[in-house]
């Protein structure tokens, strides 16, 4: 709709439907997931119809219209029926625009579902008591941990009851997994994977045999149809009380599998390392190659003439206290009266052995002073700095937008060191890393050398999450041809350049914090809970928890009607007045009851499938 038209409805009158109001990467997917999955009626707010997603998202087909509006206005929201709307999801603009648009639509239509994205997430929690039927989700958050586990080289996990779910990948798999969650991965073609499995059964055994036979020999479908390994266990023989491998399973052999841990690993760095590096890189430096040969030289007198003091005096905790002293230029010379007297402190290799160590002392005191500055300096919080010279086996965080800096921030504190760089000076993340004491190299000059500012050389991985595909790609490249080694984590909207990249870059991992978070906001709308989202490799599974109330659809309701219709495993529940997750819950057959919760593991479409049954029978 054009500004000459604002005083009219956009189509011909619609209710019972959902308002998405955004053009942007998360705007696009989250109306793919309520025409594709949930199937309801989409009305788009724009402000512009030639920009971002807008294009894409009128070609979409189950959207009912796309309303332009340069900002959301009464006006504007009267336009797309706010008064008749079931849900309303604000995915785009400030928090401040949100907040007052959230509001707004709450004195047109008190009933509706509001869903608002908001970066602060404290002052979403706030708001969320303000909205009688509301949710503040943050999809840079709900993304974050995907790229900083992925940045790690660990799969990104998700806390329930005090465990910390995450995804397991063939030989990662334990015997203790909670269900099979794909197969049929083939990492050249993700498009071949297939989510919750419906053979898990089989599935789970196939997994439990590779890892009792799996060091002593390849599991492989016997020709009676049982399943045996080439030598057996350490008694030998073959297990026949296992069911068949399914042949599909055992072709591909790449298996998913969910896991717990108790908890969430850390991953910092010993104190003895820091220091180290930071000695030794502080040198290098502020020494050119020749200073550091004079160093180097210097340092090995002062040992000779430590061993010659010790040797002479046989006492170590003396000889440490003297050379100390000449090092600093404090020690008492003998004086002549003293030496004519017999009364001076040694002999001539003694003095001699002072002297030189004073003298080397001259050369190290300047470095040693430029080395505790350095030190000092870097330690001090909000002031703006380059990398130091003691930076390694450092993440290299490319763009410090909304996720970028979540990224920074989530890594620091697992106690993994971190750098940033960023193009723009006025980017709302600089102040906030450097909050947090981290580095930022600023500029937009090539990405070469803002790489090697940034200490690619010495770096574990380089996480590229600006909010373009091929800024990102560029900066993924760049950094591979300078640190072949690297592993490189990018942001990629488009699925096929995703596919592309994944055929071609090895220690490599791509996400897209659109299809990351998209889930959970379109869950959110439904009034459901997503406790988070787990990545497998380009494809997501939800985690969610959904409480049986009266009236609800979910009443009745066991295991086997919520899991045989595929995308959907209960992993833990808790029944009424009992305080303690019950994790695979084995009865499957107890029906629900008003008061239970239940724990799933579910894709996209599952997680739909359920919501669009509580919705019809609730």
């Amino acid at each position: 709709m054009t500004s000459e038209g604002w005083g009219t409805p956009p189509v011909e009158p619609i209710s019972q439907h959902y308002i998405v109001c955004g053009g942007n990467a998360l705007a696009h997917r989250l109306i793919l997931e309520l025409v594709e999955h949930y199937e309801v009626p989409v009305v788009v707010l724009v402000a512009d119809r030639s920009r971002d997603h807008a294009p894409q998202i009128e070609q979409l087909s189950g959207v009912a219209a796309v309303v332009e509006y340069s900002s959301i206005t009464d006006e504007a929201l009267r336009a797309v029926s706010i008064e008749t709307a079931r849900g309303l999801a604000l995915v785009e603009g400030s928090d401040q625009e949100n907040i007052h648009t959230a509001l707004s639509a709450q004195g047109h239509n008190p009933d509706i579902r509001i869903v608002l994205r908001m970066f602060n997430q404290r002052l979403g929690e706030n708001i969320e008591r303000l909205l009688r039927n509301g949710a503040a989700l943050s999809g840079s958050a709900t993304a974050a941990p995907a790229f900083a586990a992925a940045a790690l080289g660990r799969p990104n996990s998700v806390e329930v009851g005090g465990r910390f779910l995450h995804i397991a990948f063939d030989d990662a798999i334990t015997s203790d997994r909670i269900c099979i969650v794909a197969d049929h991965i083939d990492r050249q073609d993700l498009s071949k994977i297939r989510l919750m499995p419906e053979q898990e059964g089989s599935s789970a055994e196939f997994v439990q045999l590779a890892s009792e036979f799996g060091d002593d020999g390849p599991v492989r479908v016997g020709s009676g149809g049982g399943v045996g390994s080439g030598s057996g266990s350490a008694g030998g023989g073959v297990r026949h009380d296992v069911e068949p491998l399914p042949e599909a399973v055992a072709e591909t052999g790449g298996v998913a599998a969910l896991q717990a841990l108790p908890i969430e690993p850390r991953e910092p760095i010993s104190w003895a390392r820091r220091l180290r590096w930071r000695v030794l890189d502080t040198a290098r430096f502020f020494t050119s190659a020749r200073l550091r040969l004079v160093l180097l030289t210097a340092f090995a007198l002062v040992l000779m003439s430590f061993a010659v003091l010790w040797y002479l005096s046989r006492d170590f905790g003396w000889t440490v206290y003297i050379s100390l002293l000449d090092l600093a230029g404090a020690a008492q010379p003998d004086q002549p009266a003293d030496i004519a007297a017999g009364t001076g402190t040694g002999g001539g290799w003694q003095r001699a052995a002072q002297v030189v160590i004073t003298l080397c002392g001259i050369t190290f005191a300047p470095v040693a002073t430029a080395i505790v500055v350095e030190v000092l300096a870097s330690g001090r919080r909000g002031l703006p700095r380059n990398p130091s010279a003691g930076t390694r086996d450092h993440v290299i965080v490319v763009g410090l937008g909304n996720v970028g800096t979540r990224v920074a921030a989530q890594l620091h504190e697992l106690g993994v060191p971190v750098v940033c760089m960023e193009r723009d000076p006025q980017a709302r993340g600089i102040a906030a890393v450097r909050a947090l004491g981290i580095p930022v190299v600023l500029g937009d000059g090539p990405f070469e050398e803002q790489l090697r500012r940034a200490r690619l050389k010495h770096s574990r991985a380089v996480v590229a999450v600006s909010g373009d595909d091929a800024t990102n790609l560029e900066a993924a490249l760049e950094a591979r041809h300078g640190n072949p080694e690297v592993r490189v984590v990018v942001r990629l909207f488009d699925d096929n350049f995703a596919g592309h990249f994944y055929a071609t870059l090895d220690n490599a991992a791509s996400r897209s914090v659109s299809y990351l978070a998209a889930p959970a906001f379109a869950a959110a709308l439904m009034g459901r809970e997503v406790r988070g989202t787990l990545s497998v490799l380009r494809h997501v599974l939800l985690i969610a928890e959904l409480t049986v109330e009266d009236g609800s659809g979910l009443i009745g309701m066991n295991r086997h009607d919520l899991e045989d219709p595929g995308g959907v495993r209960v992993i833990a529940a808790r029944v009424a007045r009992s305080p303690h997750l019950q994790w695979n819950y084995a009865d499957r057959t107890r029906r629900l009851g008003p008061g239970d919760r239940i724990v799933v593991a579910a894709t996209r479409s599952g997680l739909a499938r359920l919501n669009t049954v509580l919705a019809d029978e609730g």
